[in-house]
This record gives structure tokens, sequence and C-alpha cells, in this order.
């Protein structure tokens, strides 16, 4: 089932009819957790824990996709890691209800974690090393890679396509885009032959949650193949010293478990320049969403490209730099 607006008929009783088509006898406790891509709601249970159900939209992954995300993060729980996995019900993972897909995950608690704090740093290397010790046992045979294709050409192409960019802007951008994809076919030239293994894909502190155990990993939505390094370029801000401090550190955990390959160190700044072509493109392809106008206003503005060719310049600057160096 599609809609011209996702999620148009996903309403309060057909998410707990949902839940009930499953086995749940829900109490009527509805709250709406935070997420743009899918829609993730907190549902009280009689008698019970509440539980999270996550609808995915439609037309974004095929079930087999879904299925190896599901696959995956069974995989590391069998390794004792503390990420959050679908529970599996009479052997099933993803269901189906009025047309929408739909998983139950139990609910983890947590706050957002300190990234800057150098303890915490290392415990989130360590973490990581040992997802990408699941991760690099298998590849993923339906889900997408993160290469320039994916997240920089393609998306770029599309915008440009789809005219989403003002008319009088988009001559600027295209030509700042073209040099940018450039930087970043030399960064991974310069890195040479990197592998790439199964990865969380999405890793910010929106992603982890902390408990007095440490952390929990939630929302594998946009696992995916690529380099180590992009989950782990994510845990790090500030200018290149700070980050170059801060990665210090997360080095210093992911290697107890797991050996970091030190050319991936080039890609850091060309996989910060295809997340940024790759994130207006995902903004303009979910505007028909009402979630996302509400949300992300500015994007409908001139200003709001004009920052972006502002952001790309930059990064045109930075990847002619020497690449982070750990400290």
């Amino acid at each position: 089932m599609t809609h011209s607006i996702p999620f148009a008929g996903l309403t309060p009783a057909r998410i707990l009819d949902a839940l009930e088509s499953v086995g749940y006898r829900c109490d009527g406790a509805l709250m709406a957790l935070n997420s743009y891509e899918n829609r993730v709601w907190q549902i009280g249970i009689e008698d019970s824990a509440p539980v999270v159900a996550k609808f995915y939209r439609p037309g974004r992954w095929s079930d087999a996709q879904i299925a190896e995300e599901h696959a995956f993060t069974a995989a590391m729980v069998a390794d004792e890691l503390p990420v959050v996995t679908p529970l599996v019900i009479d052997g099933r993972t993803l269901f189906t209800h009025g047309g929408f897909r739909f998983s139950v995950f139990p609910k983890q608690g947590g706050r957002a974690p300190e990234f800057a704090e150098p303890q915490i740093l290392e415990w989130m290397g360590r973490l990581m090393a040992r997802i990408h010790i699941v991760g690099a046992r298998t590849p993923f045979a339906q889900r997408e890679t993160l290469n320039l294709q994916s997240f920089g050409i393609e998306p770029r192409d599309w915008l440009l396509a789809n005219r989403v960019i003002p008319p009088e802007l988009e001559p600027v951008w295209r030509g700042v885009a073209e040099q940018a994809l450039e930087g970043v076919r030399h960064c991974y030239a310069r890195a040479g032959k990197v592998d790439h293994i199964r990865l969380h894909g999405d890793c910010h502190a929106g992603n982890v949650l902390w408990t007095r155990d440490g952390p929990h990993f939630v929302d594998f939505d946009d696992a995916r193949m690529g380099p180590a390094i992009q989950d782990l370029w994510m845990l790090l801000s500030g200018d290149a010293e700070e980050m170059g401090q801060q990665f210090g550190h997360v080095l210093a955990g992911y290697e107890t478990f797991r050996e970091f390959d030190d050319h991936e160190l080039q890609l850091v700044e060309a996989l910060r320049t295809l997340r940024l072509i790759h994130h207006s493109a995902w903004l303009a392809r979910r505007w028909n969403d009402p979630a996302f106008p509400a949300a992300f206003p500015w994007f409908a503005t001139n200003r709001y490209w004009e920052e972006r060719i502002l952001e790309l310049r930059e990064q045109i600057a930075i990847m002619h730099e020497p690449s982070l160096v750990p400290r």
C-alpha cells in the first residue's frame, strides 16, 4: 500500500489494532517518539511494560532489506552487544497491518551520551569495534553501500532533475557540488582500497541511549555497507585539533578489540561532504510528508541553499588539507 502522503491513514486506532493483531492487549496509552523517516510510538500494554512499535516508511526498504537489518541486530545480541533488536513474535519480526509494515521493540530507557568526555569516547570506541567485528563477518546482500555514487552523484542528479534548488542559485550550487564531488574522489584515491563492512550507518548521539551500564544502540534503520570510519567520525565535533584529540580516545577503545585501518582517515571529510549532499536530497524527497515542512521550514528558502553552497565550499577547502590526525 502506498500513499501520496506517507503514513496517511496511520491513525491511533490503526496503531493499536496493529499491536493487537500480533497478540498484545493495549491499554490505550500512546506516545509518539522522535522519528521523521518512520513513525515510532511507545504503546502501553495491559499488565506489562510498554513496547515500542516502529511503522516503516512505505517504499523505502524492501522486506528483504528490513530482514537483513533485523538479522544484523540479532547477530549482535547473540554476541552480547547492547543493541535494541525487534521482538520475535511467532518466529517473525516484521508484520503488516492495514497496509503498513511494522516491528515491535522492547522499551529502552537512557539519556543522550556526552561524547566530549574521554572515557565515554573510549567506551564508544570499544563498542563500535565489537559491532564492526560482527559487521565484518558477512556482507549485506540486499542493502545499499555508502559510496560516491549512492550518497553523492545520485542525490546530486536527483536534486537537479527535480528542480528543487531555486533557479537563481542552481548554477552556483551545481558548480560547487561538482567541485565537492571531485574532492571526494581525491580523498578516496588517497585512501586507496578500504574494506566495506556492515555498519550502523547513522552513528550520532540521538541513536545512543546511555544508562548506568553504558551505551545502548538503537535504530539500525540506516544500516548499510561502508568503511568503518563512517561509524566513528560522527562521534567527533569541533575543530581539527579537538577532533584529533577525541578520535585518539575513540581509537584507544576501538583497537582494544579491532585493528583500525589508518588509510580510512582520508575519508572523514569526504564522508561528511557526501552526507551534506545526501541530506538535502533526503529532505526534498520527503517534502510531501507533512512532518517535514513542519520540522524543517527553512528548507524551502533561498537562505537554506545559500548556506549549503557555503558549507560545500568550506568542505572543498578542507578536503585539500591533511587528514585527521589522532592525538
